[in-house]
């Protein structure tokens, strides 16, 4: 009897334990643009400002953290739907990770807008810098910014 118990507890703490990380392990994703030529255009097209976003997202720590905890929320998925328009500038380790077009176009952002990493840069659509944050903060303390850079 009591090996059944005990068989019944470990089932039920499998269960219990494999739902949290399904859960968990469900990530919102914004929709970045693929290029910033497309992301251009579409803020023209929608009268949009640009938040381009400068990471590591393979070696960066507080780009990774950042990325998690602000970008792939679902408050920030319904927050920049009808404000913004994303392009992520990425510059990975792992060079497989951007195709070289987009590398390059990245590496031109860097220099024109001297990034940092993480970096939070809101453009118009003339490339005028209407904002920019760099280096990590709350999550939350995002959002004041980007009212701020909207109004």
């Amino acid at each position: 009897m009591k090996f059944n118990w005990f068989i019944l507890f470990c089932l039920t703490s499998i269960m219990m334990f494999s739902q949290k990380n399904i859960v968990e392990g469900t990530r919102v994703v914004p929709k970045w643009e693929l290029s910033f030529e497309l992301a251009k255009k579409r803020a023209k097209q929608e009268k949009k400002p640009i938040l381009i976003y400068f990471s590591g997202s393979d070696w960066c720590g507080p780009c990774i953290k950042l990325d998690n905890e602000l970008f792939h929320t679902e408050k920030f998925v319904s927050f920049y739907e009808d404000k913004f328009v994303l392009y992520l500038a990425d510059f990975p380790r792992n060079k497989d990770l951007v195709s070289d077009e987009a590398r390059k176009i990245n590496k031109k952002l860097s220099k024109k807008y001297n990034n940092s990493f993480p970096m939070v840069l809101i453009i118009n659509r003339k490339g005028k810098v209407l904002g920019e944050r760099r280096g990590s903060y709350l999550p939350d303390s995002y959002y004041s910014f980007f009212e701020s850079v909207l109004n």
